[in-house]
């Protein structure tokens, strides 16, 4: 594998993924992105990386990508602490050093700006994450000329204000306007009573508290470090934000979400001049808190990674069809089948990340096998192969394939839980038949299908067959004896599909 395009400076990331696929993204960033001080948290993984944001952007396995602020021990309140006085601790401690939320929002912004650079170069029209840009740049735009209305860009705007009031005829006196204005121009939540002296010297407190904190760029040599009464002339001056808060744990009995979300709005609304916007703001701090931690980032993308941008229709999750096909051990010429492809899912993440690879899927169903050729020509895989048959009788040459990857339907949406349980036990030996020796079975199974498979791999393999002595002496006519299952198992993993979760069995063929 190729070596990660580096842009110079180690930047401290993380991103969110679902339950059970931690796991895939920790071994994805370390093999794609070479990442250094790689961890995990509920939910979360974090890492450095000098890899190019647009490499890092491609992650398969990860739900949402923000850039890393601050990592630090949870936040504890004084248990006779007042509303103000709670309010002021929490204020500073999130708020920390500004100069570090100064830093942080220059190198957003010039992730940003690479990001944007990458998707104008772009010349793929269909790709979800152009168009999600797009919008928003359209939105900052709108954001702008909506500030400007509001007389918040200083005495420009408010000229120009009262030139559109007067050519559309409005009447306003002077004092509606700065009322309106105050309203307007104010934190866009409500501020808590603590005082500005409180605050700030709340956080000069915490300048000594914070020695141990996570940067989210390590210096690179010959650039100044940002300081308190410097901020760097890099990061955007006045930039419109918003707070998005998810508050659990004993912080809670304190704030909810919102609460948080207005302390800490009001702090950085004073503190560094920026103005909230919970429309179409030009910059989202999300914070976590909770008995086990305390994150703060910033969003790097408008939309999460998961949505795919060639996919037409979804059907799985496409994080966790990436995560199949990467159990099936892909090789270069390998041969998969997904004997009920449904939409296609599991084939065009296989077919991203394996194109030397050639695919076959296979569906009873007409309409499922119309979405997926659709798909298919929509992410242009001409290693995708599709055909119309019965997973119960694969028309395929014994010992023909290299891999199966497949999720089994169920649940109501399909309505086939009777008939895949019933079906099971024609569709494993059929799955097994295929299969050379050496060769990996990847299954997406409810939990009552997952049992019901236990137990006939298990029947398949207890007692050892009848033998030509036992079947002269008990009177039977000779027959070969009944083949003993191939499939060793190897894992089996728990991971969230929304509403519900699915187990992924992985299973080898060996020479039974």
């Amino acid at each position: 594998m190729s070596e990660p395009e580096s842009n110079g400076s180690l930047v401290r990331y993380y991103c969110t993924a679902g339950n059970g696929m931690e796991r895939f993204l920790i071994g994805e960033v370390k093999k794609k992105l070479v990442a250094e001080d790689v961890c995990q948290t509920a939910g979360k993984v974090l890492f450095s990386s000098s890899a190019g944001i647009h490499r890092v952007s491609e992650l398969k396995a990860a739900e949402r990508l923000f850039l890393l602020l601050r990592r630090d021990s949870p936040v504890r309140l004084s248990a006779h602490s007042g509303p103000a006085k709670a309010a002021s601790e929490l204020q500073s401690r999130v708020l920390g050093d500004i100069s570090q939320w100064t830093g942080a929002a220059a190198t957003w912004s010039r992730l940003q700006g690479e990001l944007s650079g990458r998707r104008m170069t772009d010349h793929t029209p269909r790709r979800e994450e152009g168009r999600g840009n797009e919008e928003g740049r359209q939105g900052e735009t709108e954001q702008r000329d909506e500030e400007s209305s509001r007389g918040t860009c200083g005495v420009e705007a408010q000229r120009m204000k009262r030139k559109r009031d007067e050519e559309e005829k409005e009447s306003s006196s002077a004092e509606e306007r700065r009322t309106s204005e105050k309203k307007r121009g104010s934190v866009g939540v409500q501020e808590t009573s603590v005082g500005d002296h409180d605050v700030e010297r709340s956080c000069r407190e915490m300048d000594d508290m914070t020695e141990d904190k996570v940067e989210h760029v390590k210096p690179t040599a010959g650039r100044p470090q940002p300081s308190r009464t410097e901020p760097d002339p890099s990061a955007p001056d006045r930039l419109s934000f918003r707070v998005s808060c998810k508050c659990t744990g004993s912080l809670s009995r304190y704030f909810s979400s919102q609460e948080v979300s207005r302390v800490i709005g009001g702090g950085l609304s004073r503190l560094l001049g920026w103005k909230a916007d919970l429309k179409n703001p030009q910059l989202e701090v999300n914070v976590s808190l909770s008995d086990d931690h305390f994150l703060l980032g910033f969003p790097l993308t408008r939309l999460p990674l998961a949505n795919r941008s060639y996919m037409k229709t979804t059907g799985l999750r496409s994080t966790v069809a990436w995560a199949m096909a990467s159990l099936a051990h892909i090789q270069p010429g390998s041969c998969v089948v997904d004997p009920m492809c449904g939409v296609g899912t599991i084939l065009i993440e296989a077919a991203q990340e394996h194109q030397a690879a050639c695919f076959l899927g296979l569906d009873i169903d007409d309409g499922q096998l119309q979405k997926a050729n659709d798909n298919v020509e929509f992410a242009e895989l001409p290693n995708i192969q599709l055909l119309k048959a019965s997973s119960m009788m694969l028309p395929l040459p014994s010992t023909s394939v290299d891999a199966v990857v497949c999720d089994l339907p169920f649940g109501r949406k399909f309505g086939t839980k009777t008939n895949m349980a019933a079906n099971l036990p024609l569709i494993l030996t059929e799955m097994e038949r295929v299969l050379r020796i050496g060769g990996t079975l990847v299954l997406l199974l409810s939990p009552q299908l997952s049992c019901l498979l236990k137990n006939l791999l298990a029947q398949k393999d207890s007692g050892p067959p009848p033998t030509q002595e036992t079947e002269l002496q008990s009177g039977l006519q000779l027959r070969p004896p009944p083949p003993r299952c191939s499939l060793k198992h190897q894992e089996t993993l728990r991971v969230s599909l929304g509403a519900i979760d699915g187990l992924i069995h992985k299973y080898v063929k060996t020479d039974a």
